[in-house]
Formats: structure tokens, sequence, C-alpha cells
């Protein structure tokens, strides 16, 4: 049986829901709606119509019928993205279990919520349960602390123009976005390039460090997790950054003269305080540098 163009008004029925035509009072069916407001807005066709997998049939493909029955193009492409589960059941009004966009931001970091949005294949399922956005700031906390010690080991505050960027992505990045945006792919090509980036620090191979930032921040760039793009912070949180390093910096100097004295117990004190606090202390050639944990 063919979907209705337009439903006859019944009664009953609302009388706002309802227009007077020369085929009688009624309305326009669920399909065409979408595809007048389409063509009505995009023209006859466009580049991308997206929707749910929910959508796919009878929605979309009535849709695409109809067009085309009415001598237009209609869309060049379809995009369908997969639903959001909540520990392995599907997110509905019904059941009580929505989550919404300021729930994630109440419970992480704006990037990190980014991250974990972007970990699943847009066609696959995205299932939130206890414990995703932690995996996902640990992943974000990596790639921000090879940022951080490359930058320090090369002597400056990374700096990507956009040709870099291009220059810099690796091929298995590309190759992953080229593939209907497989962004699990993509993300495992930027993991392995901040493994890579580690190792060339604890070798010295400043070289292969540089060539592995780039990398990172090209990556990062294009999914829109660079963290130096995040990090804008406002004048009272920079002074609140500028007091902290500064607390920290006199607990390290502590620190440094404990060790000196061969006081031990009083340098390991200083750090399970800070580690205690969320601050991971690192000792290397040009001296002890912390970061967030």
């Amino acid at each position: 049986r063919d979907f209705a163009l337009w439903k006859a008004h019944k009664a009953g029925d609302a009388a706002s829901a309802a227009w007077n035509t020369r085929f009688g009072a009624g309305r326009p069916g669920w399909h065409i709606e979408c595809s007048a407001m389409a063509t009505k807005y995009l023209g006859s066709q466009f580049d991308i119509h997206g929707g749910g997998l929910d959508l796919r049939f009878p929605h979309h493909e009535n849709e695409l019928a109809q067009s085309s029955a009415a001598g237009d193009a209609f869309a060049n492409y379809w995009l369908h993205n997969g639903l959001v589960n909540v520990s392995g059941q599907k997110m509905s009004k019904s059941l009580g279990n929505s989550i919404f966009a300021a729930d994630l931001l109440a419970a992480a970091r704006p990037i990190v919520v980014r991250y974990y949005l972007g970990s699943a294949h847009y066609r696959s399922v995205l299932d939130y349960h206890e414990g995703v956005l932690e995996e996902a700031e640990s992943a974000m906390s990596r790639i921000e602390t090879f940022i951080d010690k490359a930058a320090r080991r090369l002597g400056g505050a990374p700096v990507l123009s956009s040709i870099v960027v291009r220059a810099s992505l690796p091929k298995a990045f590309i190759t992953a976005m080229d593939e209907d945006l497989a962004m699990p792919a993509a993300l495992a090509a930027l993991h392995d390039e901040v493994r890579s980036g580690n190792s060339a620090i604890d070798s010295a191979d400043d070289a292969a460090v540089a060539s592995s930032l780039n990398s990172v921040l090209a990556m990062t760039t294009v999914l829109g997790i660079n963290p130096l793009d995040w990090a804008a912070p406002s004048n009272a949180a920079a002074g609140t950054g500028k007091a902290l390093d500064n607390l920290i910096q006199g607990l390290i100097a502590e620190r440094n003269a404990a060790r000196a004295d061969k006081d031990f117990a009083r340098s390991d004190a200083i750090r399970n305080q800070l580690q205690a606090a969320g601050i991971t202390l690192e000792d290397s050639a040009d001296g002890t540098h912390w970061s967030v944990n």
C-alpha cells in the first residue's frame, strides 16, 4: 500500500491541523512535509540529507520517491546516524532515561564531551554508561600530557598553521576519515602517534618529537579537540592558574632541597601530597615539571 501524500480531515481532528484545498480539507502527509521544507530552503538539489537510522525506511525512502516523481534530483548523499543507548537500552522519553547535553557538560569538560561523542562511528550506536566520560577524560589527558611534554622538550609553545595541518596528517588518519568518517580508526591513529611521540621523548629524538607533535596537533585540529584551541582562559582563570603554578613551584623547590639533603622521606611526602591533590610531578634532565592528573 502506498503512503499518503495528503490526509483528509476527520471528525475529531484539530481544526488548526487542516487547510481547505481543491482536494478538500486536510493536511500534508508526514513525508511530503519534509520534501517541501527541504526543497523550499535548500533547493531542488542539495548535498547532504541527514537523519537517524530509524528514519531510513519508510520516511527517507518515501521522501526520495515523491521528490524524484516531482522531477527533483533531491539529495546527493544520505547520512544516517546511529542512536544513543543508555546502559544498553535505547534512550527514550517513555523510559525516562534521557541524557541531555547539559548533563554531560556538568559531568565533564566540554573537550572531553566532544571526544566521547566522536568516539563511535556516526552510523553506530553510541552507548552511554557509567565510566564512559572518565575513559574519555583519560584519553584526552594522554593527548594533552604529550603535547605539554613535547612543547617543553622543544623549548616553546607549539604553533600550527593551516599549511602544517595538511602536511602533518598521517596517512592512516586520512584513510580513516576518507572511509565514511571512520572515527574509531582515526582516533587509533591519533593515539598511535601520541605513543610514538612519547617514545621519541624518552629517547631524546627531538626531530621525531617535533614530527609527532605536529601530527598530533594536526589531527586534533581536524577533529576539533586540539587542547590549544580550548585553552583560552579568562583573566580570572589565568590569575588562578598563575597562583597555582607559584604554589606548586614552591613545593617543587622544597622537594628539591629535601632531595639535596638526602631527606627522601620529606621529598616523597611532598610528591604524595601533590599526587593526592591530582598533581603529577615528572623529573627530567631539564628539571621537574608538573601536570594535572
